[in-house]
């Protein structure tokens, strides 16, 4: 599991103190090691960094400082905080991209890690926060950072969880942050760790154990631990220091632009901490945008690539004030869009709304059943309930691709519950449900956790939505008293036929609960208010920061057809039975020269509309050589290639239907974005209006960029206009060689939901990779060529094999003892070592038991998924030769 949260930083200071902190760090600069390195970069100018001891109040900062390009020329500049029990060295990569888009970039080591002094103060803003104020003072002395009035500089703050929260608070603190990108962060830490009086147990001690014990922290926070751990609820003196050091107790204060990025598997710091921050900073009238990513603390995908460039594209607004640069909508969340039928893949969509919508949005009346229910609260809380474990909630969200509802266990006699009838339709939750009930305890106080299930139309299957839960400590309920329930913000779709059930649990693993038996009884008084917000649309949502490459490949096309229209040979009568069908290639084969060789040989295959399908095969194998033919560029030896059930030849008319990408993309400097589109779709002599181009500009979003100079794009944008380019007409067949060359993993992403969305239209993409993870996830179909030569085809599912097999990730290995004692476990089919855990097939057993018995056996899990090996297959079927 990791934990690393950055930290927080001082910001507002008095001009006399701002003049100390200023000299201060002059002389540190002087006195400290200050080593420049120049970092090779594959894509822009290379990087050079400075590394160096920065004295603060009380204590030394170790920083790192990046710059690339002109060091004439003047920059707006970032500062990246980095996760609780990280490092500077964490946000490295992230700092050495912002550097070559044009910034002058500080990371740190927050206090008590890596290499810096001082204690550990959960972002005290006297010290923690205020050692932002003197990075910003050394920023305002360098001569290549811009100013906005002398000491000064133009600056923006970003970093994820604890730094993310340093973010928030160093622009509370300090008026010269202009602008801010927070992520996975929390508004108000005593909210964060003691819910509604409830005290999160677990997570907090993962705070102490990850900051490396109790000496490393300020004294006061050690002791305000040590005495909610015993006592086992919060006091005031403990939500007070909390929340003295949080985001909240300076909300008011927080008036620039504003991107959140949240997490929604994420135990720790829900989504209601983000709605916290939107409506505070919104009100103080600052441009504010939310994001919903997939992934959190407790793990799932966290959308890297996308979010880092929603982020720079943020700061190029508010920074550079570069009016072109699209920021995205107000709202995006990303939504696990259904399952793949051919591999039982979840599939990651974005969904948007010009405004936020919040939490409570287009509310809808859910039925309940009514009654009275009793609740036990056993003594020593124990056996507790299980909703998430820390670190891996992330992971079983994944587990419906296998067809089970996750880690949930509720004991009987432990909780009460109260259903809805089948639904009638689907009903999608963004936001948070309501709930009004009423609660006795004989004992005069209860702890409840309340949870809202998506219940199959057997009854049996249960899956709580990211394994949230919301506690919530009842006092004075001797004689019974009203609680208004609210449950975790949650974006999460119920299909038509299951019920919602609303369920109320005496105890739960993460949390702290009465250890003294109790009986509860727990009286729905109202229905379940869901929202709904009407206004967020999957079909809507813009892809925001694009990939490298889609480019070209029209061009070459074109040039094909005029350059080889002489050629044309006369073509076979069209197939009416293939009229519907994007291609069918049946015996193809062409050698080179007078080789005897094959490229390609006796291939035969077909691809049905709305496939995705991968070609792969080890170097060699032929792939190039058949999409040449494919795209008429080369005639075959012998075979025959029908696209829409037209046989294809150089310069065949169907091939007007068909979009094909080779290699970068190619434009005129001096021409506009939408100049080059349309000389570019004028040459291949087609009418104007079928070209699509406010289509295809919609996809690559380029906004106002469309009217500037292509010389004037960043490398992004570019390859942007090369996607719309490449779709302009929007082909029916869209062929991509080997897109993803020279991309990094951020690009790759945006290139797979590219292909993923193209086919959704009811149209055809057929991709050769060597990237098996990519095409695992982004392709329904695989054709697997070797040597020339077919040698499967099918659906992916089909390929790689079943999903019963499981990887159960570990904080530590795992001896050998304890995976044959797993393997011993009834239901379990194996257990096997493998790199960084096990490998567990299923053989009867349950998801939630395996989880149990790995729980009870101590076994360090910090994640659990589906083991798919697209690679061991690919290996197999080629015999090891790729």
């Amino acid at each position: 599991m990791d934990l690393r949260l950055p930290r927080l930083t001082r910001a507002r200071t008095r001009p006399r103190r701002r003049r100390l902190a200023a000299a201060v760090a002059a002389l540190a600069v002087l006195a400290g090691a200050g080593t420049w390195t120049a970092v090779a970069a594959d894509d822009g100018p290379a990087v050079h960094r400075s590394d160096r001891v920065i004295a603060t109040n009380g204590a030394r900062i170790d920083t790192s400082y990046f710059t690339a390009g002109d060091p004439a020329k003047k920059r707006p500049a970032v500062l990246i905080g980095h996760g609780f029990g990280g490092s500077k060295n964490d946000v490295r990569a992230q700092a050495e991209d912002l550097a070559r888009d044009g910034y002058a970039v500080l990371t740190w080591s927050a206090r008590g890690f890596g290499k810096s002094t001082g204690k550990i103060g959960l972002n005290n803003p006297q010290t923690e926060v205020g050692d932002v104020s003197y990075l910003i003072d050394w920023l305002a002395d360098r001569p290549e950072v811009r100013l906005d009035k002398k000491g000064d500089p133009r600056v923006g703050v970003t970093g994820a969880s604890y730094g993310g929260a340093v973010s928030l608070l160093a622009a509370g603190h300090d008026a010269r942050v202009d602008a801010i990108a927070p992520m996975i962060t929390y508004w108000n830490l005593a909210d964060a760790l003691f819910p509604n009086g409830v005290f999160k147990k677990l997570w907090a001690g993962y705070f102490l154990s990850t900051g490396g014990g109790c000496d490393r922290f300020e004294p006061t926070v050690c002791e305000m631990y040590n005495r909610v751990a015993v006592a086992g609820k919060p006091d005031e003196a403990a939500r007070k220091l909390l929340a003295e050091r949080s985001p909240a107790a300076v909300g008011d204060k927080i008036k620039v632009p504003a991107l959140i990025l949240q997490g929604q598997t994420d135990s720790l710091f829900p989504l209601g901490h983000a709605d916290a921050m939107a409506k505070a900073i919104g009100d103080n009238g600052a441009p504010v945008s939310v994001d919903w990513i997939a992934g959190g603390h407790d793990g799932g995908d966290m959308e890297a690539g996308r979010a880092q460039a929603r982020v720079e594209d943020w700061f190029d607004r508010y920074l550079k004030e570069d009016e072109g640069a699209d920021t995205g909508p107000a709202f995006r969340v990303t939504r696990t869009g259904g399952v793949d039928s051919t591999d039982g893949r979840a599939q990651l969509r974005g969904a948007t709304d010009g405004t936020y919508p919040g939490l409570e949005s287009g509310l809808k009346r859910i039925e309940l059943t009514k009654g009275t229910k009793s609740v036990e609260n056993p003594a020593g809380a124990n056996p507790p309930a299980i909703s998430n474990v820390p670190g891996i909630g992330g992971g079983l969200t994944q587990l419906s691709s296998l067809g089970v509802g996750g880690l949930s266990v509720d004991f009987p006699g432990q909780f009460a519950r109260f259903d809805s009838k089948p639904l009638t339709e689907d009903l999608r939750i963004t936001g948070s449900p309501t709930a009004r009930v009423r609660v006795q305890s004989d004992s005069g106080e209860a702890v409840l956790f309340a949870k809202v299930y998506d219940v199959g139309p057997d009854g049996r299957r249960e899956v709580l939505p990211s394994q949230l839960v919301t506690p919530v400590r009842v006092t004075d309920a001797k004689d019974g008293r009203e609680v208004d329930l609210t449950l975790p913000a949650i974006d999460y779709e119920v299909r038509s036929g299951h019920k919602l059930r609303l369920a109320l649990s005496s105890t739960d693993l993460g949390y702290a609960s009465p250890v003294e038996p109790a009986t509860y009884k727990v009286t729905l008084l109202d229905d379940l208010s869901v929202p709904t917000a009407p206004g967020v649309r999957t079909q809507a949502a813009s892809l925001p920061a694009w990939v490298w490459a889609l480019p070209l490949a029209g061009v070459l096309l074109a040039a094909g057809l005029l350059f080889t229209a002489r050629r044309r040979a006369a073509a076979p009568p069209a197939d009416p039975a293939l009229a519907e069908v994007p291609l069918q290639i049946t015996d193809l084969s062409k050698k080179y020269g007078k080789s005897d060789r094959y490229s390609v040989r006796d291939l035969s295959f077909r691809v049905e509309k709305g496939q995705v399908l991968g070609l792969l095969g080890p170097n060699g194998a032929g792939k190039t050589t058949t999409l040449r033919m494919l795209m008429g560029l080369i005639t075959p030896d012998g075979g025959e290639i029908r696209v829409f059930g037209h046989a294809i030849r150089p310069g065949a008319p169907v091939l007007s239907r068909v979009g094909a990408f080779v290699e970068g993309a190619g434009f005129l400097p001096h021409l506009s974005g939408r100049e080059n589109l349309e000389l570019y779709w004028a040459a291949t002599g087609r009418p104007a209006e079928d070209a699509h181009i406010d289509e295809a500009l919609e996809i690559a979003g380029l906004g106002d960029a469309l009217a500037r100079a292509v010389r004037t794009y960043s490398q992004g944008m570019r390859q942007r206009l090369a996607i719309a380019q490449a779709m302009l007409g929007l082909p029916d067949l869209l062929i991509l060689d080997e897109p993803t060359n020279g991309l990094d993993p951020p690009q790759i992403r945006e290139m797979r939901e590219v292909m993923i969305r193209y086919a959704a239209g009811g149209r055809t993409v057929i991709v050769s990779s060597h990237l098996l993870a990519e095409v695992e996830q982004s392709c329904t179909h695989l054709v697997v060529m070797d040597r020339g030569q077919l040698v499967q085809a099918g659906p992916v599912g089909e390929i790689v094999g079943s999903g019963e097999t499981l990887l159960v990730s570990t904080e530590e290995p795992v001896t050998e003892a304890v995976a044959e004692k797993i393997d011993a476990l009834p239901g379990i089919g194996s257990a096997a070592l493998t790199e960084g855990g096990l490998l567990v097939r299923l053989d009867g057993a349950s998801v939630p038991g395996l989880l149990a018995e790995l729980l009870r056996l101590e076994v360090p899990v910090t994640g659990v998924g589906p083991h798919r090996r697209l690679e061991d297959a690919f290996l197999n079927l080629i015999g090891g030769s790729a």
